[in-house]
Order: structure tokens, then sequence, then C-alpha cells
């Protein structure tokens, strides 16, 4: 069987969660990724994603100039190990309809991140097809 680490891509590294949203989104952009995992203390504590930036720093009538990491990031944090079964995280992902999994290692560490993309391009295309199908569905 397939194991994450062989799939997914290493050297993703977490932001502050006092950093603001507007630095948030430049390095989105410049390193062309939809989501920054969160991490404070040595511990990842939450993910923001391009969608948590819109939703919820604009729709809460807040001034998004003003919000940081922490006012918008989703949690409680979902993640997968570099161990694990690339099939048990694929179906983690389509449970709680997510594109990206932080990966941690042994010592609870982040070592990278699994995304929607990696699955596609290194699954089975029967197991690629599925995720992509439930993790794009529209929710309940």
């Amino acid at each position: 069987m397939v194991k994450v680490s062989q799939v997914m891509h290493g050297g993703a590294v977490w932001i502050d969660p006092d950093a603001p949203l507007a630095d948030i989104a430049e390095r989105m952009e410049r390193d062309d990724i939809g989501a920054l995992p969160v991490g404070e203390n040595d511990r990842l504590i939450g993910m923001v994603t391009d969608r948590d930036i819109v939703v919820r720093g604009f729709a809460e009538h807040a001034d998004p100039l003003q919000l940081k990491a922490r006012d918008v990031m989703s949690e409680p944090i979902l993640y997968c190990t570099a161990n694990e079964e690339l099939e048990d995280a694929v179906r983690l992902m389509e449970r709680r309809q997510v594109r990206r999994l932080p990966v941690i290692d042994e010592h609870r560490r982040m070592i990278g991140m699994l995304s929607l993309g990696d699955v596609a391009a290194a699954a089975p295309a029967s197991l690629a097809a599925e995720t992509l199908r439930s993790v794009s569905a529209h929710h309940p």
C-alpha cells in the first residue's frame, strides 16, 4: 500500500496566529497555495484557507485589514501522519470534505501537506476520482 509520505509534498511551514490577513493573502499568492497551517508554541492549532479569508474575513463585517490568522482560521485542525496509508488519509479528506491535510511525523511535528492534487497525481485513478467527487460535493 502507498503511504502518505510517498505522496505528500514536504517543506510545509506554518504561520503565526497573529499574522495579518493581508500578509497571509500575499504569501498565498506568491507561493501559489490556498491554505496555510497556523502554529503556536510548536503546536498546530488551525488552518487558514483562501476561503476562510473571504468568508470569515469579509462576511463578519469586520475590517479585514485589522484581522489576524486566529480570527479566521478553521479549527479543530485535521491532520494525517506520514506513515498512514494514503487510502486512510483520503477517507478523512472525503468525510470532512477538505482539500488539504497537514502531515505530521511520529514526534507530532508538521513535515508536509497532503493535497487533493497530490492524491490525483499519485493515487490509483479510481481512488482519485472518488476523492475528487466526495471532496467537491456540495455540503449538506
